[in-house]
Parts: structure tokens; sequence; C-alpha cells
């Protein structure tokens, strides 16, 4: 008999999916999964909806993977080709950044954006721990709040010790399922032990040496909400690689570009070099924040240097 249940945990061999009665049981994937012609480092990703059978022994053998209504995902690392999904079938993914210890990354939360835009889902910015805001960052949080605000993206400053934050941020999530995306150090394990308390997760500290956080969660979790709905905690990500995408495609994923590139002269316009862009006029019209068109020429070219880098080993 099949039964359908919501992947929580991926440890790499073992499953743990939970029932709609939010029964959990420790599942196994067959190895026919693993032999498909994917290209996700991991089959199966902590959201993924499955069919399931039940062992003798009480375990479970997932049967069956349903297609995924949308999902996140990040190049995959330690010289593997093709996408680590991150997870997958989320109502809204959250970048977090914290003001300081480590400080804020605008471009970090650029390309978290435009993964968002492209796969469907519902993002907002959070800038955490403005406890530690100084009088001179004032004026860059108001920057950040203004500048994501006008591109019609959702920005919460956010701190544990400010119970009005986190009763909006709990307001937010209710009955949905969402994601915190970010690096290590930004506060993740902190907002969470704060909106579910008795989780008590550890936290992890900041380097001394390099101002980043220290990983504390080491893989992926989609933990049940007393409140209503699930949220997905993942691994501290430094580096957030854009996966499917060609070069002239990632401006059809920045709102003040969207629009004005129908008036470029070429179609597949790159809006960094060709005569009669109409991005670059607004650029230098002061239409679109320098910050924002820095973060797309790195996103623009760290596509193309990976391409040629791809296109080399195959030569090769």
């Amino acid at each position: 008999m099949n039964t359908t249940a919501r992947v929580i945990q991926s440890t790499g061999s073992w499953y743990r999916i939970m029932k709609e009665d939010r029964t959990v049981l420790d599942a196994r994937l067959p190895g026919k999964f693993r032999m498909k012609d994917i290209k996700e480092t991991n089959p199966i990703a902590v959201g993924d909806i499955v069919n399931f059978s039940v062992n003798d022994d009480g375990t479970a053998v997932i049967d069956e993977i349903k297609e995924r209504q949308n999902k996140i995902t990040r190049r995959a690392t330690h010289g593997r080709k093709g996408e680590h999904v991150l997870v997958a079938n989320v109502d809204q993914g959250f970048v977090v950044q914290s003001v300081n210890e480590p400080k804020l990354r605008t471009g970090f939360i650029d390309r978290f954006l435009v993964t968002a835009e492209a796969f469907s889902v519902d993002p907002l910015v959070i800038v955490n721990k403005i406890d530690l805001g100084r009088e001179e960052d004032a004026e860059e949080i108001a920057h950040v709040m203004d500048l994501y605000e006008s591109l019609g993206y959702g920005i919460l400053l956010t701190s544990i010790y400010d119970d009005a934050s986190i009763e909006e941020l709990r307001n937010i999530m209710k009955e949905k399922t969402s994601v915190f995306i970010g690096p290590s150090g930004v506060g993740k394990t902190s907002l969470l032990n704060s909106i579910e308390p008795g989780i008590d997760r550890p936290i992890g500290e900041i380097s001394k040496f390099s101002n980043k956080g220290k990983h504390t969660t080491t893989f992926a979790e989609l933990i049940p909400l007393s409140f209503g709905g699930f949220l997905a905690d993942t691994p501290g990500i430094r580096e957030f690689g854009l996966i499917h995408f060609e070069a002239w495609e990632i401006s059809l994923f920045f709102p003040e570009m969207k629009d004005v590139q129908q008036e470029c002269r070429y179609y597949n316009c790159t809006h960094i070099h060709e005569p009669g862009c109409a991005v670059m006029e607004a650029y230098k019209d002061g239409h679109i924040a320098a910050s924002r068109y820095d973060s797309y020429i790195n996103m623009v070219e760290s596509l193309e240097d990976e391409q040629k880098s791809t296109g080399s080993r195959k030569r090769g």
C-alpha cells in the first residue's frame, strides 16, 4: 500500500518523511532513482512529496517522487557537476543577511532574488541583528530598505531581542512552507530558536579571523512549526551560484531591467558593452542602482567564466 508523505530530513543514505498526521518514518531511496539521468547531485531533497510503502520492520521505502512545484538550487560543490537542490516545494524564501558580524552583502541578496524569480518562489529580504547596528550603519540600512522596496520586494528588519519583529516574522510564516537562505553567522538558527521556542538549536560563533560564521547546520531539514507550516533549515552557504541560465537571460529576473531592455537594439543584449543598450543608458541616468548593476555584471561574468571552463573540460 502506497502512502504520501513529505521529506523533512536528508542525511545522505537515509531520509525522514512525515505523513499528513505528522507521523515520522525513516526511509530509504532505492538505487534505481540514483541511476537515472538527472542533473542534480541529490535525487531527492527536503520538501519533496513522495509515495512510500512500509517494510515489516517499520521503516519505509520511497516508491515515487512527485513532480516539484518549485525548487531552490545552488551549483554543486567539491568539484561535482550539476546542481544541488537545497529545498523543494516552498511557498516563500527568506534571504537572510546581518547588519554586522558578518557584514551585509547585497550581492548575495541579488543572486538569491534572481533564483527566486526564476523558480517562482516568493522572496523576502531579512536584515537580521539590527541590535548590532551602529550609528554609521543607519544610512546603509535605510538605503538597502529603500532600494529593495522600490523594486517590489518585501524587507524585514529583525533581532532576537525585538519581540515585535519576531512576531511579525512568525505571522508571515504561518501555515506556509518557508526557507532561510544565507551565509553562516547571519543568525538563521537564532531566528529559528526565537520563532519556535523549545527547539534550542546550537548556535555557532563568528570567526575572529575571517569575520564569517561557522557552520552549525550540517544537513537540510524541514521543521514543522507549532503555529502551522514548515521552515526549511539549510546549511549556511557563502556563494549562491546560478544554474540553468544563459548570460543574456539574467536581466529578465531584474525587475528594473525587464521592461527597459525591450528598447535595446539587440534582442540578446548583455547590457555590458553593446551599442544602443537601453539598460546601460538607464544605469547612467541613475534609474538602476549601482549595486544592482554591479551584481548583474558579476553574475554575467561568473556564468561566462563557468561556461568557458566547462567547454574547456569537454574539449579536453
